[in-house]
């Protein structure tokens, strides 16, 4: 009878780590070994002695910490390589999160479990799409246990076609011409999805990029994802940014520096603006729900789509999932991890100074925001009030 994963992965101060195996995935806190999934900083934090992750998301690791921040000893492994770590079966498979984004296939001694790290289902020209991890054969599903997330796990969210939420974009710079569109959006992920977006939408004229998004915008490239002319809107004329798209993290389009712009229009890219009362609270006067994580349909499709008799649930609305998953006679277990979707409005740590620009939070605190807003119940076990949560900051 092979072992259930249960005996194997255990729920510790660092992140869920593997004992036979000796290696954490995505730890909050340095270990001696490390399987990361993706690289942004909830995910993916300084100070490990050996990292193993898909090349992209250790040259993101890199591009952010330094080559000493991403680990000592840095393995990439391709998506469907197998490793042997203490008799353990690693592979990574596409999350299609982000570019670099990796779902982790643990197997060992005739047990598997799969940990999605963050995931979405939608279509993005900027990465891998997510691939449901294959049936192992004679009547067994993909995985004995799937660890998943729960950002948007409330029926309340489901995700337009993203293609949509550009048209509306394009469509206000129609009508309003004469003004700035400023689009508040991560630099890791959904800046550089929302570039490729406009460009499939015949958007040919110069992005421009506040400071604090160029150097993911030209690590994409070099890593071979083409997103077209782009400026620096820092340096360019009040006049020049007339009828322009410019892109800037979402802390910067509600200050000084949003104003200096051309009558802006204020947009927000991100799952949270199907709120309306959110839009609304934050000045936004163009919501655009763009998310990169699954929404509430996508993740019971991913996980029927699996067929695990039971799934773990890292962080974000827990209670409404494994709630949804009972009803199906699917075993749901809460795993309350620390650490995981608590993006701070500052830069990663360890992270080079990039400037001034580059103090404003950059990438995957979705899950955070649920926290904070009572979507998902972290931040009343931490015993913070809503108000403290949602100063941390928030992502998409």
């Amino acid at each position: 009878m092979p072992p259930h994963p249960e005996t194997w992965l255990r729920v510790t101060p660092q992140g869920l780590h593997c004992e036979p195996g000796g290696f954490t995935i995505d730890p909050v806190r340095p270990v001696e070994r490390a399987v990361i999934t993706h690289g942004h900083a909830d995910h993916a934090r300084p100070g490990h002695d050996a990292v193993l992750a898909t090349p992209e998301t250790l040259a993101i690791m890199r591009a952010r910490m330094g080559e000493a921040g991403a680990g000592r000893v840095q393995q990439p492994i391709l998506p469907g390589e197998v490793l042997r770590q203490g008799g353990v079966e690693i592979r990574l498979l596409p999350a299609g999160h982000v570019l670099g984004s990796a779902q982790v296939v643990l197997d060992w001694q005739g047990s598997r479990a799969v940990v999605s790290g963050d995931y979405k289902r939608q279509r993005d020209p900027t990465c891998a799409p997510f691939e449901v991890v294959p049936s192992r054969g004679g009547g067994l599903g993909g995985c004995d246990v799937f660890v998943t997330e729960a950002t948007f796990a409330l029926p309340v969210f489901r995700h337009p076609p993203p293609e949509e939420e550009v048209a509306k974009l394009l469509k206000s710079l129609a009508l309003f011409p004469e003004r700035t569109h400023v689009v508040g959006c991560y630099a890791l992920g959904k800046c550089q999805r929302l570039i490729r977006l406009l460009r499939e939408a015949g958007w040919e004229a110069p992005i421009h990029l506040h400071g604090a998004l160029v150097s993911l915008c030209r690590l994409y490239e070099e890593l071979g994802v083409p997103l077209g002319p782009l400026a620096p809107a820092t340096v360019a004329a009040k006049a020049a940014l007339r009828g322009a798209i410019v892109l800037a993290p979402p802390s910067a389009v509600q200050d000084r520096w949003a104003r200096r712009l051309a009558e802006p229009v204020v947009g927000l890219a991100s799952g949270w603006m199907r709120v309306r009362q959110r839009a609304r609270t934050r000045g936004v006067e163009l919501p655009l729900v763009i998310s990169d994580h699954a929404d509430w349909d996508d993740l019971n499709r991913t996980i029927d789509e699996v067929g695990a008799p039971e799934v773990w649930v890292t962080h974000g609305r827990d209670d409404a999932l494994v709630h949804a998953l009972a009803q199906r006679g699917i075993r749901g277990r809460a795993l309350h991890l620390v650490g995981l979707g608590e993006e701070e409005d500052d830069p990663p740590p360890g992270a080079a100074s990039e400037g001034a620009n580059a103090a404003v939070p950059d990438d995957g605190g979705e899950a955070a925001t649920a926290a904070a807003h009572g979507v998902g119940g972290a931040a009343a076990r931490r015993g913070e009030t809503e108000d403290a949560a949602a100063r941390r900051g928030e992502s998409t």
